[in-house]
This record gives structure tokens, C-alpha cells and sequence, in this order.
């Protein structure tokens, strides 16, 4: 596995801020762990008071409520959300909003509609808060890795946190440098970027999980491909019983189409070359589907992704090792697990 640290990362300490975080799920947790690692104090709140007592051990500092952490916090205040998309986001966004002054900013950190961040954004300018929406990707590696951030909303907010983006940011690390880069400025090399204005940031994070399921779906079905070379509907001197773990771990050694969803898949073909862990029952989390409108609203073919889109609608219906491998990448780089149902189906 190859991880993009930057070296000395744990040592940064340019700007230490105060950042609040609401939400200490997979990623929410890991996130703060790397902000307190990086010298910066973080306030916690969570609708588990374990989940918040275990962060405080760590030496974040817990808060009870939502009042009492935006309490916690001096001005100007910032507060990152880390909680489901939808009505959980959309009430802790309202919540939080009372209890906030003009020059605060909220952030966004989940997978949220980037139509609803230009409206939230919209509704807070009102009352002077700040609405930055971050896209990020890293999943349950990122506490090591570092996180991915596409990000969007006023450049005034987004430079004030800026420390905190560069802290989460994976760094520069050990991946070669694009030709031609060193003439370009920006911090797309330290693995984040102002996008543009509100709802950008999670715009392209959606087409980012769009070409995701893509890629992921292109490397089910090919080794669905080698799984079945060995059927005896085929000729016998055409039959091969190929070793798949092997195929997925050559391919990651110079191969074009290595990447680290590869990686992900090696290591679970590794663990378990039959995937007999997974059902094959794939989830989508809405991204696949707003990418697809996007496009529709853009007139834009997008042949891939809609037929990857509609193979994890079938999976729940039928499962193929394809639907298998697919499930166990997700596992893999978001710790997400299948329905309890599904496997029992299975």
C-alpha cells in the first residue's frame, strides 16, 4: 500500500487554530485525530457521548450540545460538520446557525447536493456566517494517508482555514511531480483545492464519486472475466484457472491501470481470493445519481457511469462476483459494511 505523506506532517504547526467538529463517525474521528496531531485543539460533539468521551482521552475537548461547543469556541468561530448527508446535515447546519455570529463559518464536510450548499450558503449570508463546502475524499485511511479536500465558498473563509485544510491534506509525500507543475502555484500538489464559489466543492467531489463507480465497476467485471475463464461451457484447451490475487498484485507493479482502488482490491483478493465474506449487494450513496443528472441537465453522454449506476441497483436483486468485488472495495476504502439482510440472502 502506498500511502502520500508529507514529511514532517505531524509537526505542522504554522498557524495552530481552534475548529469545532460535529459528528465523530469513521471519518469525523480520524479527521480530528489528525487536526490535535497537527497542533491544533478541536472541540468535539457527537449524538454519542461515548464517541465524544473517548475523543476528549485523546485530548480533544468534549461539549454536550451544540450551544455549548459553538460556546467553547472563540471568535471567529468555525465549525466543521461530519454527520449524513441530507435532513441530518441540513438540521445540524439550521442548529448550529443560532447559536453563531457574522464572520463564523460552518463547513460542510459530508457528501452533500451541491444545490443545497448554494442554498444553505445563500440563507447564512444572511445573517453573516460563512458556508464553505468541502468535498473530501480518504475514507477510513485517511487519519494516515491524509484526506483529499475539493472545496468551495467565499475565498475570505476558505483562506482563514486554510491551516486546517493543509494539516488534513495528504502533502506533497512521494508521488512524482506532473511535468511542468513547479510553474503552476496553487495547492493542488499538497492534495486540496479552492474549487469556486459555494456548492463547487461538493460538485466535484459528485463527479469525482461518479468516475468512481466507474473505475470500480471496470475492475469488477474484468476479474468476473478471469473468476470464469475456467467455465465448462467453454472448450477445454481454452480454460484457465487463473490466480487472482497474483493478476491483482502483478498489475499493481507498473502496470497503466494501476491505482489504489487496485490496491484496495489486492489486499481483499489477498485476504480472500473467493470473497465469500461479501454478498455482492452494492449500496450507492446519491452521488452516482446526481453525477448522472448533471449530466442530463448539461446534455452530456456519460455511457460509463449511468451503466455502473444501474449495476449496483441490479446487485440487490442478483449477485455476480463482479457485485462481490465491488462490495468489498467499498469495505475496503470506507469501512462501508453490507445490510445485515443482504448476506443472509446471500
Amino acid at each position: 500500500m502506498k500511502f502520500a505523506l508529507r514529511a514532517g506532517w505531524l509537526h505542522y504547526k504554522e498557524k495552530a487554530m481552534q475548529l469545532g467538529m460535529v459528528g465523530l463517525g469513521k471519518m469525523g474521528a480520524n479527521m480530528t485525530r489528525r487536526l490535535m496531531r497537527g497542533g491544533h485543539q478541536v472541540v468535539v460533539s457527537d449524538l454519542s457521548p461515548d464517541a465524544v468521551k473517548g475523543l476528549a482521552g485523546e485530548g480533544a475537548v468534549a461539549s454536550t450540545s451544540l450551544q455549548y461547543l459553538a460556546n467553547k469556541l472563540k471568535a471567529p468561530r468555525a465549525v466543521w460538520i461530519m454527520v449524513p448527508a441530507g435532513g441530518p446535515t441540513e438540521q445540524t447546519v439550521q442548529t448550529l446557525a443560532q447559536f453563531l455570529e457574522a464572520g463564523d463559518t460552518i463547513i460542510d464536510g459530508g457528501n452533500s447536493y451541491f444545490k443545497d450548499d448554494v442554498r444553505r450558503a445563500q440563507s447564512l449570508k444572511q445573517k453573516g456566517i460563512h458556508y464553505v463546502d468541502v468535498g473530501t475524499s480518504g475514507g477510513v485511511w485517511g487519519l494516515e494517508r491524509g484526506y483529499c479536500m475539493m472545496i468551495g465558498g467565499p475565498r475570505e473563509a476558505v483562506q482563514q482555514l486554510n491551516p486546517i485544510f493543509k494539516t488534513l491534506a495528504p502533502g506533497i509525500g512521494d508521488i512524482p511531480r506532473t511535468p511542468g507543475r513547479e510553474k503552476l502555484a496553487g495547492t493542488a500538489e499538497d492534495g486540496y483545492i479552492h474549487c469556486g464559489p459555494s456548492g463547487s466543492g461538493h460538485f466535484v467531489k459528485m463527479v469525482h464519486n461518479g468516475i468512481e463507480y466507474g473505475l470500480m465497476q471496470a475492475y469488477a467485471e474484468g476479474f468476473d472475466i478471469f473468476k470464469n475463464a475456467n467455465s465448462k461451457e467453454l472448450p477445454e484447451d481454452l480454460r484457465y484457472d487463473l490466480n487472482l490475487p497474483d493478476i491483482a498484485e502483478v498489475w499493481r507493479r507498473g502496470s497503466v491501470v494501476s491505482s489504489w482502488l487496485l490496491d484496495l482490491t489486492a489486499m481483499a483478493l489477498t485476504e480472500n481470493p473467493t470473497l465469500a465474506e461479501y454478498s455482492g449487494f452494492v449500496q450507492d450513496s446519491g452521488e452516482g445519481r446526481w453525477t448522472i443528472q448533471a449530466a442530463v441537465d448539461e446534455a452530456v453522454p456519460v455511457d460509463v457511469l449511468s451503466a455502473a449506476l444501474f449495476v449496483r441497483f441490479r446487485s440487490r436483486q442478483e449477485h455476480t462476483f463482479a457485485e462481490k468485488m465491488l462490495s468489498a472495495m467499498r469495505q475496503k476504502f470506507g469501512g462501508h459494511v453490507e445490510p445485515k439482510a443482504a448476506r443472509k440472502i446471500a
